[in-house]
């Protein structure tokens, strides 16, 4: 026997059992596989233990496997960018909902006090994890790994918006094409709030403008190219 027959023989012995225990489709799912579209991005929200991560590749919330094609890698895991038709949540499924204990008239006791308001009334992350897993089947996403959304409050909490209504709540991607993913949405929220803490902004007009069309609002009161990189406290 040559010595190419030795190391082809060595080679395929070496190969054989790893991609049967599927190395090929390990990385056909987290380097090149995912549904078409997706481009890989960092993290957002909360990571989800290594066990939901593992189950929802595997899984994918009962759909069977990855659901996203292609990118490269940051931070330690793949994200998908959403079209930019995702970039807003369905009027239908969540047109937006306030929070009546929030007016105009007191907003130095709520949103605009000293040392905070939305933590106290932020909800549990059980409560908004279960209607993320619920509302991504909802909506009808192509991908529906937990950690490429952010269970987001369409008017923000500290805009006045309802804690845990359903119709204020939704899974928004944080990787959008064009920038327009929840991290581009959380500086303009940041925005509206001093504006209208500074009274230069009603509160309802705020609340108006983030849930109608957050990304016009966005190109008035910051600029048109979005900035979507995420912010650390």
């Amino acid at each position: 026997m040559n010595k190419n027959a030795v190391m082809t023989g060595l080679l395929l012995a070496v190969i054989s059992p790893i991609a049967n225990a599927g190395f090929f489709g390990h990385i056909a799912e987290h380097a090149a596989g995912y549904a078409a579209g997706a481009i890989v991005a960092h993290e957002g929200e909360k990571a989800i233990d290594g066990y939901q991560r593992q189950h929802e590749q595997n899984q994918s919330i009962g759909q069977g496997g990855g659901a996203n094609a292609g990118g490269i890698q940051a931070d330690g895991r793949y994200a998908a960018v959403s079209p930019e038709s995702q970039a807003m949540p369905n009027p239908k499924l969540t047109p937006g909902a306030i929070n009546s204990a929030v007016t105009q008239q007191n907003l130095d006791e709520t949103i605009c006090r000293r040392g905070g308001y939305t933590k106290s009334i932020r909800p549990e992350e059980a409560y908004t994890e279960k209607l993320k897993r619920a509302q991504i089947r909802e909506y009808g996403y192509s991908d529906t790994r937990l950690y490429d959304y952010e269970e987001d409050h369409l008017i923000s909490l500290e805009l006045g918006g309802s804690p845990d209504s359903p119709q204020n709540l939704w899974p928004e991607p944080h990787h959008v094409m064009g920038g327009w993913g929840s991290y581009a949405k959380d500086k303009l929220e940041n925005k509206l709030h001093a504006l209208v803490c500074h009274g230069e902004r009603p509160l309802a007009q705020a609340q108006h403008e983030i849930a109608t069309d957050w990304i016009s609002s966005y190109k008035v009161h910051i600029g048109a190219v979005p900035n979507d990189e995420r912010s650390h406290h």
